[in-house]
């Protein structure tokens, strides 16, 4: 029987384009899972390179690191940042009740 070989996956290996970008972050949301959410935006962040977005955002890049990995609490002003270095704003919608 033949090994199957595997390498890791990386979704900032594939974020290549504005494009790209935003439909990952939109299926993020979409999803609603907020670990999900951040752990997306570090993925984005890593794409562009996080010690750009760090400085632009006007953050550390550990602390940024951090706080965007799956495992991170990111606060909203630190969202909101990242996604102003990133080039990206929020929009609000109206949901219909279920």
């Amino acid at each position: 029987m033949a090994t199957t070989q595997t390498r890791p996956w990386d979704a900032a290996d594939h974020l290549e384009s504005d494009k790209d970008i935003v439909a990952y972050l939109e299926a993020a949301f979409e999803d609603g899972d907020t670990a999900l959410i951040a752990a997306a935006l570090g993925d984005i962040a890593r794409a562009r390179g996080m010690t750009t977005v760090a400085a632009e955002a006007g953050l550390g890049r550990e602390s940024l690191y951090k706080a965007l990995s799956p495992n991170g609490n990111p606060e909203l002003a630190t969202v909101l940042k990242v996604m102003r270095a990133l080039g990206l704003g929020l929009r609000v919608a109206a949901v219909k009740a279920q």
